[in-house]
Protein backbone atom coordinates (compact mmCIF):
# COMPACT_ATOMS: atom_id res chain seq x y z
CA UNK A 1 0.00 0.00 0.00
CA UNK A 2 1.55 3.33 -0.81
CA UNK A 3 0.74 5.76 1.74
CA UNK A 4 0.51 9.80 1.27
CA UNK A 5 3.24 10.62 3.94
CA UNK A 6 1.57 13.09 6.27
CA UNK A 7 3.90 15.65 7.54
CA UNK A 8 5.07 15.83 3.65
CA UNK A 9 1.44 18.20 4.35
CA UNK A 10 3.25 20.42 6.57
CA UNK A 11 5.62 23.25 6.76
CA UNK A 12 5.18 26.27 8.60
CA UNK A 13 2.91 29.35 7.41
CA UNK A 14 2.27 32.51 9.35
CA UNK A 15 1.09 32.32 12.83
CA UNK A 16 -1.54 35.09 12.84
CA UNK A 17 -3.08 32.92 9.66
CA UNK A 18 -6.68 33.82 9.95
CA UNK A 19 -8.98 30.46 10.68
CA UNK A 20 -13.19 31.42 10.55
CA UNK A 21 -14.20 27.54 11.38
CA UNK A 22 -15.05 25.54 13.72
CA UNK A 23 -11.88 23.89 13.66
CA UNK A 24 -11.77 20.65 16.73
CA UNK A 25 -10.16 20.46 19.68
CA UNK A 26 -7.39 18.02 20.02
CA UNK A 27 -8.05 14.04 20.85
CA UNK A 28 -7.50 13.45 24.17
CA UNK A 29 -6.28 10.20 25.37
CA UNK A 30 -9.50 9.77 28.13
CA UNK A 31 -11.27 9.08 24.29
CA UNK A 32 -9.76 5.90 24.74
CA UNK A 33 -10.13 2.67 27.00
CA UNK A 34 -7.04 1.84 28.45
CA UNK A 35 -6.05 -1.88 26.19
CA UNK A 36 -4.95 -5.03 27.84
CA UNK A 37 -2.23 -5.96 25.11
CA UNK A 38 -2.38 -10.07 25.65
CA UNK A 39 -6.70 -9.74 25.02
CA UNK A 40 -5.98 -7.27 21.83
CA UNK A 41 -2.85 -9.83 21.06
CA UNK A 42 -5.60 -12.66 21.15
CA UNK A 43 -7.94 -10.87 19.20
CA UNK A 44 -5.39 -10.11 16.56
CA UNK A 45 -5.20 -13.85 15.99
CA UNK A 46 -9.15 -14.38 15.91
CA UNK A 47 -9.23 -11.26 13.85
CA UNK A 48 -7.04 -12.76 10.93
CA UNK A 49 -8.46 -16.89 11.63
CA UNK A 50 -10.52 -18.03 9.37
CA UNK A 51 -12.06 -20.53 11.59
CA UNK A 52 -14.68 -17.82 12.72
CA UNK A 53 -16.17 -18.71 9.22
CA UNK A 54 -18.84 -21.47 8.54
CA UNK A 55 -16.81 -22.88 5.97
CA UNK A 56 -13.79 -21.76 7.64
CA UNK A 57 -12.25 -19.99 5.01
CA UNK A 58 -12.88 -16.57 5.38
CA UNK A 59 -11.59 -14.15 7.84
CA UNK A 60 -12.57 -10.67 9.55
CA UNK A 61 -9.65 -9.34 7.70
CA UNK A 62 -10.32 -10.65 4.65
CA UNK A 63 -13.37 -7.54 4.32
CA UNK A 64 -11.35 -4.77 6.64
CA UNK A 65 -7.22 -5.52 5.62
CA UNK A 66 -4.41 -3.36 6.47
CA UNK A 67 -3.54 -3.52 2.75
CA UNK A 68 -6.71 -1.54 2.12
CA UNK A 69 -6.71 0.95 4.47
CA UNK A 70 -8.96 -1.67 6.82
CA UNK A 71 -11.83 -1.99 4.21
CA UNK A 72 -11.21 -3.97 0.75
CA UNK A 73 -9.92 -1.95 -1.79
CA UNK A 74 -13.61 -2.29 -3.75
CA UNK A 75 -16.86 -0.76 -4.14
CA UNK A 76 -18.86 -4.03 -2.91
CA UNK A 77 -17.29 -6.86 -2.38
CA UNK A 78 -17.33 -10.91 -2.54
CA UNK A 79 -17.79 -12.57 0.89
CA UNK A 80 -18.52 -16.48 1.43
CA UNK A 81 -17.81 -18.10 -1.95
CA UNK A 82 -14.92 -15.71 -2.62
CA UNK A 83 -11.59 -16.40 -2.97
CA UNK A 84 -8.67 -13.63 -2.96
CA UNK A 85 -8.06 -9.87 -2.27
CA UNK A 86 -9.32 -6.52 -3.59
CA UNK A 87 -9.92 -6.66 -7.13
CA UNK A 88 -7.95 -9.74 -6.96
CA UNK A 89 -11.29 -11.80 -5.35
CA UNK A 90 -13.38 -13.66 -7.16
CA UNK A 91 -15.81 -16.60 -7.47
CA UNK A 92 -14.85 -19.37 -6.41
CA UNK A 93 -16.18 -21.53 -9.62
CA UNK A 94 -17.77 -24.52 -6.87
CA UNK A 95 -19.06 -22.29 -4.55
CA UNK A 96 -19.98 -18.89 -6.66
CA UNK A 97 -21.72 -16.18 -4.38
CA UNK A 98 -25.38 -15.58 -5.22
CA UNK A 99 -24.60 -11.65 -4.76
CA UNK A 100 -22.21 -9.15 -3.81
CA UNK A 101 -22.41 -7.30 -0.25
CA UNK A 102 -24.91 -5.29 -0.49
CA UNK A 103 -23.32 -2.10 1.35
CA UNK A 104 -19.51 -0.62 1.29
CA UNK A 105 -16.78 -2.05 3.74
CA UNK A 106 -16.61 0.54 6.31
CA UNK A 107 -13.00 1.31 7.72
CA UNK A 108 -12.37 0.48 11.77
CA UNK A 109 -10.37 3.55 12.42
CA UNK A 110 -11.42 5.05 16.19
CA UNK A 111 -13.98 2.43 16.26
CA UNK A 112 -12.82 1.96 19.73
CA UNK A 113 -13.31 5.47 21.34
CA UNK A 114 -16.07 6.50 23.33
CA UNK A 115 -17.68 8.77 21.17
CA UNK A 116 -18.70 6.20 18.65
CA UNK A 117 -22.11 5.36 19.95
CA UNK A 118 -23.82 4.18 16.73
CA UNK A 119 -22.39 1.90 13.95
CA UNK A 120 -22.71 0.35 10.60
CA UNK A 121 -23.70 2.21 7.34
CA UNK A 122 -27.67 2.07 8.25
CA UNK A 123 -27.00 2.40 12.20
CA UNK A 124 -28.66 -0.79 13.37
CA UNK A 125 -26.41 -1.33 16.41
CA UNK A 126 -26.27 1.81 18.77
CA UNK A 127 -25.72 2.35 22.49
CA UNK A 128 -28.87 2.89 24.33
CA UNK A 129 -29.12 3.08 28.03
CA UNK A 130 -32.84 2.18 28.06
CA UNK A 131 -31.84 -1.50 26.95
CA UNK A 132 -30.93 -3.57 29.54
CA UNK A 133 -28.61 -4.50 27.58
CA UNK A 134 -27.47 -1.05 27.18
CA UNK A 135 -27.26 -1.53 23.38
CA UNK A 136 -30.39 -1.67 20.56
CA UNK A 137 -29.61 -4.08 18.06
CA UNK A 138 -31.49 -6.43 15.74
CA UNK A 139 -31.78 -9.21 17.61
CA UNK A 140 -33.42 -9.98 21.06
CA UNK A 141 -31.81 -8.03 23.94
CA UNK A 142 -31.72 -10.87 26.27
CA UNK A 143 -29.08 -12.45 23.43
CA UNK A 144 -26.69 -9.73 24.45
CA UNK A 145 -25.40 -10.57 27.60
CA UNK A 146 -22.02 -10.79 27.67
CA UNK A 147 -20.36 -7.70 25.44
CA UNK A 148 -18.23 -5.60 27.04
CA UNK A 149 -18.80 -3.14 23.94
CA UNK A 150 -20.71 -2.00 20.95
CA UNK A 151 -17.82 -2.66 19.18
CA UNK A 152 -17.89 -6.26 20.57
CA UNK A 153 -21.60 -6.53 19.78
CA UNK A 154 -20.81 -5.45 16.16
CA UNK A 155 -18.60 -8.36 15.75
CA UNK A 156 -21.78 -11.22 15.78
CA UNK A 157 -23.28 -10.10 12.53
CA UNK A 158 -20.56 -11.01 10.19
CA UNK A 159 -20.19 -14.46 11.04
CA UNK A 160 -24.41 -14.61 11.41
CA UNK A 161 -24.66 -13.55 7.64
CA UNK A 162 -25.10 -16.01 5.54
CA UNK A 163 -23.33 -13.84 2.53
CA UNK A 164 -20.46 -12.79 4.58
CA UNK A 165 -18.84 -15.62 6.37
CA UNK A 166 -21.89 -17.76 7.83
CA UNK A 167 -22.27 -19.73 4.71
CA UNK A 168 -25.50 -20.53 2.78
CA UNK A 169 -27.89 -23.26 3.74
CA UNK A 170 -26.68 -26.52 4.98
CA UNK A 171 -23.27 -26.13 3.48
CA UNK A 172 -21.80 -26.42 7.12
CA UNK A 173 -22.50 -26.71 11.02
CA UNK A 174 -22.83 -22.96 11.56
CA UNK A 175 -25.13 -21.66 8.33
CA UNK A 176 -27.16 -24.81 9.02
CA UNK A 177 -27.78 -23.35 13.05
CA UNK A 178 -28.27 -19.77 11.69
CA UNK A 179 -30.81 -21.31 8.74
CA UNK A 180 -32.87 -22.68 11.55
CA UNK A 181 -32.48 -19.54 13.44
CA UNK A 182 -30.22 -20.86 16.40
CA UNK A 183 -28.09 -17.99 17.88
CA UNK A 184 -27.65 -18.60 20.96
CA UNK A 185 -28.22 -21.90 23.33
CA UNK A 186 -25.93 -25.29 23.55
CA UNK A 187 -25.63 -26.20 19.48
CA UNK A 188 -26.50 -23.07 18.36
CA UNK A 189 -23.65 -20.63 16.01
CA UNK A 190 -22.16 -19.09 18.68
CA UNK A 191 -21.81 -22.21 20.42
CA UNK A 192 -20.37 -24.07 17.53
CA UNK A 193 -18.15 -21.47 17.39
CA UNK A 194 -16.59 -21.47 20.57
CA UNK A 195 -16.03 -25.14 20.82
CA UNK A 196 -14.11 -25.13 17.67
CA UNK A 197 -11.71 -22.01 19.53
CA UNK A 198 -11.91 -24.24 23.01
CA UNK A 199 -10.51 -27.51 21.17
CA UNK A 200 -7.31 -25.67 20.60
CA UNK A 201 -5.30 -25.45 22.76
CA UNK A 202 -2.69 -22.72 22.04
CA UNK A 203 -6.34 -20.59 22.10
CA UNK A 204 -7.48 -21.45 25.71
CA UNK A 205 -4.35 -21.05 27.28
CA UNK A 206 -4.64 -17.78 25.47
CA UNK A 207 -8.00 -16.72 26.81
CA UNK A 208 -7.41 -18.46 30.28
CA UNK A 209 -4.74 -16.22 30.77
CA UNK A 210 -6.66 -13.05 29.33
CA UNK A 211 -9.91 -13.44 31.10
CA UNK A 212 -9.90 -14.87 34.99
CA UNK A 213 -13.36 -16.11 34.25
CA UNK A 214 -12.50 -18.89 32.12
CA UNK A 215 -10.69 -21.92 33.98
CA UNK A 216 -11.53 -24.65 31.65
CA UNK A 217 -11.99 -25.06 27.85
CA UNK A 218 -15.42 -25.14 27.87
CA UNK A 219 -15.67 -21.54 29.69
CA UNK A 220 -14.88 -19.85 26.57
CA UNK A 221 -18.12 -18.38 25.28
CA UNK A 222 -18.37 -16.54 21.79
CA UNK A 223 -18.95 -13.31 23.85
CA UNK A 224 -15.21 -13.62 24.75
CA UNK A 225 -14.03 -14.12 21.51
CA UNK A 226 -16.01 -11.07 20.05
CA UNK A 227 -14.43 -9.03 23.21
CA UNK A 228 -11.29 -9.85 22.16
CA UNK A 229 -11.55 -8.75 18.53
CA UNK A 230 -12.65 -5.67 19.59
CA UNK A 231 -9.72 -4.97 21.91
CA UNK A 232 -7.84 -5.55 19.32
CA UNK A 233 -9.53 -3.48 16.69
CA UNK A 234 -9.79 -0.62 19.03
CA UNK A 235 -5.80 -0.72 19.88
CA UNK A 236 -4.62 -1.73 15.93
CA UNK A 237 -6.27 1.40 14.59
CA UNK A 238 -6.88 3.48 16.79
CA UNK A 239 -6.21 7.17 14.75
CA UNK A 240 -4.90 10.25 16.48
CA UNK A 241 -1.37 11.05 14.79
CA UNK A 242 -1.99 12.37 11.59
CA UNK A 243 -0.79 15.79 10.49
CA UNK A 244 -3.80 17.01 11.29
CA UNK A 245 -3.56 15.49 14.52
CA UNK A 246 -0.18 17.56 15.20
CA UNK A 247 -1.72 20.76 14.13
CA UNK A 248 -4.07 20.77 16.50
CA UNK A 249 -1.92 19.76 19.36
CA UNK A 250 0.38 22.47 18.56
CA UNK A 251 -1.02 24.97 15.56
CA UNK A 252 2.45 26.24 15.56
CA UNK A 253 3.77 23.47 13.22
CA UNK A 254 1.36 24.73 10.71
CA UNK A 255 0.09 23.25 7.55
CA UNK A 256 0.72 23.60 3.65
CA UNK A 257 -0.94 26.99 1.98
CA UNK A 258 -3.16 23.94 -0.08
CA UNK A 259 -4.01 22.55 2.66
CA UNK A 260 -4.75 25.48 4.81
CA UNK A 261 -6.68 26.48 2.08
CA UNK A 262 -8.58 23.74 2.27
CA UNK A 263 -8.94 23.36 5.87
CA UNK A 264 -10.74 26.47 5.91
CA UNK A 265 -13.05 25.49 3.07
CA UNK A 266 -14.10 21.95 5.23
CA UNK A 267 -15.02 24.10 8.24
CA UNK A 268 -16.40 27.40 6.61
CA UNK A 269 -17.54 28.08 3.12
CA UNK A 270 -17.91 23.90 1.75
CA UNK A 271 -20.12 23.19 4.94
CA UNK A 272 -18.52 19.99 5.08
CA UNK A 273 -17.71 20.53 8.99
CA UNK A 274 -21.63 20.81 9.11
CA UNK A 275 -21.98 16.99 9.23
CA UNK A 276 -18.21 15.92 9.18
CA UNK A 277 -17.80 17.87 12.76
CA UNK A 278 -15.69 17.27 16.28
CA UNK A 279 -12.70 15.41 16.33
CA UNK A 280 -13.16 12.38 14.29
CA UNK A 281 -15.00 14.49 11.09
CA UNK A 282 -18.28 13.15 11.81
CA UNK A 283 -21.46 14.14 14.19
CA UNK A 284 -22.72 10.33 13.72
CA UNK A 285 -25.70 11.11 12.74
CA UNK A 286 -27.99 9.97 9.50
CA UNK A 287 -28.00 12.12 6.37
CA UNK A 288 -29.30 11.64 2.70
CA UNK A 289 -26.52 12.91 0.08
CA UNK A 290 -28.32 11.56 -2.77
CA UNK A 291 -24.99 8.71 -2.99
CA UNK A 292 -25.50 6.55 -6.18
CA UNK A 293 -26.61 2.98 -5.55
CA UNK A 294 -25.14 -0.25 -7.13
CA UNK A 295 -25.39 -3.69 -6.29
CA UNK A 296 -28.08 -5.93 -5.20
CA UNK A 297 -29.66 -3.46 -2.18
CA UNK A 298 -30.89 -3.89 1.18
CA UNK A 299 -33.77 -5.93 0.37
CA UNK A 300 -35.53 -8.57 2.79
CA UNK A 301 -35.93 -12.22 2.06
CA UNK A 302 -39.73 -11.80 0.60
CA UNK A 303 -38.57 -9.00 -1.53
CA UNK A 304 -37.45 -8.15 -5.05
CA UNK A 305 -35.62 -4.91 -5.69
CA UNK A 306 -32.58 -3.40 -5.75
CA UNK A 307 -33.53 -0.17 -2.85
CA UNK A 308 -31.30 0.39 -0.04
CA UNK A 309 -33.23 3.31 1.81
CA UNK A 310 -30.37 3.09 4.71
CA UNK A 311 -31.53 4.19 7.97
CA UNK A 312 -34.96 4.14 7.47
CA UNK A 313 -34.53 0.09 7.22
CA UNK A 314 -34.10 0.59 10.94
CA UNK A 315 -36.44 3.19 11.79
CA UNK A 316 -39.30 2.76 9.28
CA UNK A 317 -39.65 6.37 9.02
CA UNK A 318 -39.72 7.79 5.61
CA UNK A 319 -38.04 10.97 7.02
CA UNK A 320 -34.84 8.34 7.60
CA UNK A 321 -35.23 7.70 3.34
CA UNK A 322 -31.99 6.89 1.79
CA UNK A 323 -30.20 8.56 4.92
CA UNK A 324 -26.69 7.02 5.69
CA UNK A 325 -24.11 7.73 8.99
CA UNK A 326 -21.73 10.05 8.61
CA UNK A 327 -18.28 8.45 7.95
CA UNK A 328 -15.15 9.71 10.34
CA UNK A 329 -12.76 10.99 7.46
CA UNK A 330 -9.55 9.43 9.18
CA UNK A 331 -7.57 7.90 6.72
CA UNK A 332 -10.22 9.00 4.15
CA UNK A 333 -7.79 9.44 1.44
CA UNK A 334 -7.12 5.48 1.70
CA UNK A 335 -10.00 3.83 2.18
CA UNK A 336 -11.81 4.33 -1.33
CA UNK A 337 -14.01 3.58 -3.09
CA UNK A 338 -16.24 6.00 -1.31
CA UNK A 339 -19.74 6.01 -0.17
CA UNK A 340 -22.38 3.72 1.52
CA UNK A 341 -22.54 1.60 -2.40
CA UNK A 342 -18.28 2.67 -3.33
CA UNK A 343 -19.59 3.96 -6.29
CA UNK A 344 -16.73 6.28 -6.23
CA UNK A 345 -13.05 5.63 -6.99
CA UNK A 346 -11.69 8.96 -7.24
CA UNK A 347 -11.73 11.41 -4.19
CA UNK A 348 -11.88 14.88 -6.49
CA UNK A 349 -15.23 13.51 -8.53
CA UNK A 350 -16.85 12.02 -5.46
CA UNK A 351 -16.42 15.84 -3.53
CA UNK A 352 -17.86 17.14 -6.77
CA UNK A 353 -21.10 15.10 -6.63
CA UNK A 354 -21.42 14.84 -3.07
CA UNK A 355 -22.07 18.21 -3.09
CA UNK A 356 -24.10 18.46 -5.77
CA UNK A 357 -26.47 14.81 -6.17
CA UNK A 358 -28.17 16.12 -9.32
CA UNK A 359 -25.06 16.28 -11.34
CA UNK A 360 -23.81 13.13 -9.50
CA UNK A 361 -27.17 11.25 -10.63
CA UNK A 362 -26.76 12.39 -14.45
CA UNK A 363 -22.91 11.51 -14.26
CA UNK A 364 -23.88 7.72 -13.49
CA UNK A 365 -25.99 8.06 -16.23
CA UNK A 366 -22.68 7.24 -18.20
CA UNK A 367 -21.25 4.19 -19.49
CA UNK A 368 -18.03 4.66 -18.92
CA UNK A 369 -18.34 5.79 -15.45
CA UNK A 370 -19.81 2.60 -14.37
CA UNK A 371 -17.03 0.88 -16.38
CA UNK A 372 -14.56 2.55 -14.21
CA UNK A 373 -16.27 1.61 -10.64
CA UNK A 374 -14.34 -1.16 -8.91
CA UNK A 375 -16.05 -3.95 -8.38
CA UNK A 376 -14.78 -7.72 -8.67
CA UNK A 377 -16.20 -10.34 -11.41
CA UNK A 378 -20.14 -11.50 -10.70
CA UNK A 379 -23.03 -12.12 -13.16
CA UNK A 380 -26.11 -10.01 -11.96
CA UNK A 381 -27.39 -6.42 -12.75
CA UNK A 382 -26.01 -3.73 -10.72
CA UNK A 383 -26.96 -0.66 -12.39
CA UNK A 384 -30.61 -1.59 -11.82
CA UNK A 385 -31.49 1.54 -9.47
CA UNK A 386 -29.80 4.31 -11.39
CA UNK A 387 -31.38 2.65 -14.96
CA UNK A 388 -34.83 3.14 -13.22
CA UNK A 389 -35.76 6.60 -13.53
CA UNK A 390 -38.26 6.82 -10.83
CA UNK A 391 -35.52 4.79 -7.66
CA UNK A 392 -33.39 7.35 -9.24
CA UNK A 393 -35.43 10.03 -8.52
CA UNK A 394 -36.27 8.84 -5.43
CA UNK A 395 -32.81 9.04 -4.24
CA UNK A 396 -32.27 12.52 -5.73
CA UNK A 397 -35.33 14.23 -3.96
CA UNK A 398 -34.24 12.98 -0.46
CA UNK A 399 -30.92 15.23 -0.66
CA UNK A 400 -32.50 17.88 -2.16
CA UNK A 401 -33.23 19.43 1.35
CA UNK A 402 -29.84 21.06 1.19
CA UNK A 403 -28.46 23.44 -1.35
CA UNK A 404 -25.86 22.41 -4.45
CA UNK A 405 -22.87 23.49 -3.41
CA UNK A 406 -20.48 24.75 -6.24
CA UNK A 407 -16.49 25.19 -5.74
CA UNK A 408 -14.00 25.57 -8.46
CA UNK A 409 -11.22 22.82 -8.94
CA UNK A 410 -8.77 24.85 -7.34
CA UNK A 411 -11.16 24.72 -4.50
CA UNK A 412 -11.72 21.10 -4.40
CA UNK A 413 -7.49 20.39 -5.04
CA UNK A 414 -7.17 22.36 -1.70
CA UNK A 415 -9.87 20.21 0.12
CA UNK A 416 -8.09 17.09 -1.24
CA UNK A 417 -4.62 19.01 0.43
CA UNK A 418 -6.48 19.15 3.73
CA UNK A 419 -8.04 15.48 3.50
CA UNK A 420 -4.51 13.84 3.11
CA UNK A 421 -3.24 15.56 6.39
CA UNK A 422 -5.95 13.40 7.89
CA UNK A 423 -3.79 10.22 6.76
CA UNK A 424 -1.95 8.35 10.23
CA UNK A 425 0.62 6.03 9.13
CA UNK A 426 0.59 4.32 13.12
CA UNK A 427 -2.86 4.02 12.29
CA UNK A 428 -2.76 2.37 8.67
CA UNK A 429 0.04 0.29 9.15
CA UNK A 430 -1.14 -0.98 12.12
CA UNK A 431 0.32 -1.59 15.74
CA UNK A 432 0.11 -5.41 15.92
CA UNK A 433 0.59 -6.15 12.16
CA UNK A 434 -0.43 -9.46 10.67
CA UNK A 435 0.39 -12.26 12.35
CA UNK A 436 2.66 -15.29 10.76
CA UNK A 437 0.24 -17.89 11.28
CA UNK A 438 -3.28 -18.56 13.53
CA UNK A 439 -3.52 -21.05 16.19
CA UNK A 440 -6.45 -22.86 14.04
CA UNK A 441 -3.58 -23.86 11.79
CA UNK A 442 -5.41 -22.36 8.66
CA UNK A 443 -4.00 -19.95 6.03
CA UNK A 444 -3.95 -16.75 7.69
CA UNK A 445 -7.11 -14.73 6.97
CA UNK A 446 -6.66 -12.06 4.47
CA UNK A 447 -3.30 -13.86 2.69
CA UNK A 448 -3.68 -14.36 -1.27
CA UNK A 449 -5.18 -17.32 -2.70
Amino acid sequence: MTLARPFAFLMAVSATAAFSGPIPDPVQSSAYAAVDIDEAILGQLLFYDPILSGNRNIACATCHHPDFATSDGVSLGLGEGGIGLGLERRGAPDNMPPHRIPRNSPALFNLGASEFKVLFHDGRIEVDPAMASGFRTPLDDDMLDGFASLLSAQTMFPVLSPDEMAGHGAENDVSKAVRQGLITGEDGAWDILSRRISALPDYTQRFSGVYDHIKIPDDISFTDISNAIAVFIAHEWRSDTSGFDAYLRDPAIGLSLEAEKGMNLFYADAGCSVCHSGSFQTDHKFHAMGAPQLGPGKAAAFEDHAHDRGRMGVTGDPVDAFAFRTPSLRNVMQTGPWGHAGAHMVMERFLRDHLDPVAAADHYADAKTRRAVRLPPLEGDDWREMDDALARDNIIQAALIREPVGLASSDIAALVSFLRTLDDETALYGRLGIPQSVPSGLAVGGAPN
